[in-house]
């Protein structure tokens, strides 16, 4: 069938839900299947490396359960947790929305800043951006205060976003802002209308680069 699988790897079915919807614009008539999947008897919200560390072994066998239909599997959580594992039970494209939006993200500026939920949060974007090399192209990471399963509440959540995404812009110096939670989608285009900046979706861009491998045939790469 040659399905793309999105995987919400956390337990919080509303954040699926708000997935889906936003990925509407990238199903067509002739084109693969997008099908998005909610993790069950995880938590809520990834918001440690011990809740990392709990969805690696649900995940693996979510995918092996799905891989005989599945064209590519899509990870929806900005950290790409179990990545490189689930790289070791498929062959086929895995890809990782943290790296897909800020590597998009770098497609549209030069330099890029990301809103993450909470303060903790901040130490582990840095982590990932040096693992990927773009540190130097990261005016800043800015926590808006909201955990996971308090992104919902807009009155709280709007204000929020577009407060640490234009200090992004006019005080750190981005020229592209890239929200680093699933969950944050909700908020895209508000953002792009109050800042006048591009705003990477990064679970669709995700599924823009497993459509295209599934489209050529890709393989996936090993963990």
């Amino acid at each position: 069938m040659n399905a793309i699988v999105v995987i919400n790897p956390n337990s919080d079915a509303e954040v699926t839900a708000h997935l889906d919807r936003g990925l509407e614009g990238l199903r067509f008539r002739d084109g693969p299947p997008i099908t998005c999947l909610t993790l069950d008897d995880v938590p809520k919200g990834i918001q440690t490396a011990m809740d990392a560390a709990v969805v690696v072994g649900p995940l693996c066998r979510l995918v092996e359960r799905y891989d005989n239909d599945a064209g590519a599997f899509v990870i929806a959580c900005f950290g790409d947790p179990g990545i490189h594992a689930v790289r070791e039970v498929t062959s086929k494209p895995v890809i990782g929305i943290g790296e897909a939006g800020l590597t998009a993200g770098l497609n549209l500026g030069e330099r890029i800043g990301i809103v993450t939920n909470l303060a903790g949060d901040i130490a582990g974007h840095h982590r990932q951006n040096r693992s990927l090399g773009i540190g130097a192209r990261v005016a800043g990471v800015r926590a808006v205060g909201i955990p996971v399963v308090g992104l919902p509440d807009e009155t709280r959540g709007l204000p929020a976003m577009i407060d640490n995404a234009r200090r992004l812009v006019e005080e750190d110096g981005a020229q592209v802002i890239v929200p680093a939670c699933a969950g944050m989608a909700r908020y895209n285009d508000r953002l792009r209308v109050a800042l006048g900046v591009p705003v990477v979706d990064p679970t669709a861009a995700a599924v823009g680069i497993a459509l295209a491998a599934v489209r050529a045939g890709f393989h996936g790469a090993a963990g």
